[in-house]
């Protein structure tokens, strides 16, 4: 597109409405194609992009193993589809307003954008604007029109907890993560979903969510879970580095994993290799993911149709020793 321009200039050039100029720019099924043709031309197109290209890649985290296997996956995935990656990360760039700037930046032609903190309406507006970009791991849920790619939360975080209730664990504490974010709304329904079935919510004594899932603040959640009168005799952690936290608050209580307490996490990243016992997880496919994203973005420059928007990668429920059967009391 025309640096500048946005769709609302571009129906004015058309005389086309505003909804199907961003359809056209989105590659979607329900546009005819002189319609699709007349579009791209008003936007300075006149078809498809180069297979090449400069790919704005935005990770306002630590590129820590979970967010570090994402975007090596992205860089890698992007070479062998002849683009290249600029990269922003770390957590100075989480305040700044460059989704507001990006389709206005020279030499940028699309962006891959790792849980971004940016409000909906942010996102909307860079889809509105013909700017190609796909969402990874979305914070919050993404507009309908908009692609994402993201791993089946609900489905790998009701798959831990069904494999504790067969264990006998009735008592599951949960250290869920940011409010706000929409994963932990999706792990959280699918921890609770096998419970509910037998007629069980988790005790609200047994539920903490953490501002930021680390170690230390599973640790901190944990250290008040297992101080409750009636301790659980299982905690589900948000992920793997706090359900780390949490058997070390069991080991400074002398409570022995699995005997005395189940601990699970989410991820499977390297240190749930590294406890003993071994940590029993949900696998992310994390660098499918940064794959997937790449192909969903090749095609959104090849203006091919996407049919999927929001696409959703199988979990895996790895289990190991740190889970075992409930404890008689």
């Amino acid at each position: 597109m025309r640096r500048g321009a946005t769709v609302r200039d571009l129906a004015a050039r058309t005389g086309l409405s505003i909804a199907t100029v961003s359809r056209a720019l989105n590659g979607q099924a329900n546009v005819a194609e002189h319609t699709r043709q007349r579009v791209l031309e008003a936007a300075g197109r006149g078809g498809s992009r180069p297979a090449g290209g400069v790919v704005y890649l935005r990770c306002p985290y630590l590129l820590t193993d979970y967010f570090g296997l994402i975007v090596s996956s992205v860089a890698e995935t992007a070479e062998l589809h002849g683009l290249h990656i600029l990269l922003n990360a770390g957590k100075a760039a989480k305040d700044s307003d460059v989704l507001l700037s990006l389709p206005d930046e020279p030499g940028i032609d699309a962006a891959i954008l790792i849980l971004p903190p940016e409000p909906e309406s942010a996102l909307e507006n860079l889809r509105d604007r013909g700017f190609p970009f796909v969402v990874v791991d979305p914070r919050t849920p993404p507009p309908r029109d908009v692609a994402a790619v993201s791993a089946a939360h609900f489905a790998g975080a009701r798959s831990l907890m069904t494999h504790l209730v067969e264990l006998g664990h009735r008592r599951v504490a949960i250290i869920g993560g940011p409010r706000e974010w929409l994963v932990n709304d999706n792990r959280l329904a699918g921890y609770v979903a096998p419970l509910a079935e037998m007629g069980l919510l988790p005790a609200p004594e047994l539920m903490r969510f953490v501002p930021e899932p680390s170690e230390e603040h599973g640790y901190r959640a944990a250290c008040e879970l297992l101080d409750v009168p009636d301790r659980p005799t299982a905690v589900v952690a948000f992920n793997d580095k706090m359900a780390v936290g949490a058997a070390r608050a069991a080991a400074e209580r002398g409570l022995r994993i699995p005997e005395d307490l189940s601990v699970a996490g989410f991820d499977d990243i390297d240190v749930s290799r590294a406890m003993q016992p071994m940590l029993t997880t949900v696998r992310q496919p994390l660098a499918e993911m940064g794959r997937m994203a790449v192909s969903l973005l090749r095609r959104l420059l090849e203006r091919h149709e996407l049919d999927a928007l929001h696409v959703e990668l199988a979990t895996e429920l790895v289990v190991r020793g740190s889970t075992g059967p409930a404890p008689r009391r």
